[in-house]
């Protein structure tokens, strides 16, 4: 991993300005600035989260990630703990920040 000045990059609430400044070393050190070592469960929601916003055109609440993941992945990893665990605090929140995309609307 290359480590990545995010300073120029993300908003004053860590998100990226520019989508198409994410690359996997960005969301290495947007992970890394969570506490999080981003691992292959890490990334299977990444992408899945990068899927949502490419269908939906929004970065999913936490309710919606939740559904999605089980639609997607069944319901071992469709399930709020398990989420919580990759992603903690906001799965919604800080997923979507480390997979590139905006805020989601409904997070604080």
């Amino acid at each position: 991993m290359t480590p990545v000045d995010l300073n120029h990059l993300c908003d004053h609430n860590g998100f990226l300005t520019r989508r198409e400044d994410w690359n996997k070393d960005v969301a290495q050190s947007l992970a890394k600035a969570e506490g999080i070592a981003l691992s292959e469960p890490h990334w299977e929601i990444i992408a899945l989260l990068q899927t949502f916003y490419t269908r939906y055109g929004d970065s999913p609440a936490n309710r919606a990630l939740v559904a999605f993941i089980k639609e997607q992945l069944g319901p071992e990893k469709g399930s709020s703990l398990y989420l919580m665990k990759l992603f903690p605090g906001s799965p919604a929140r800080v997923g979507s920040r480390i997979a590139g995309l905006p805020k989601p609307k409904n997070c604080l």
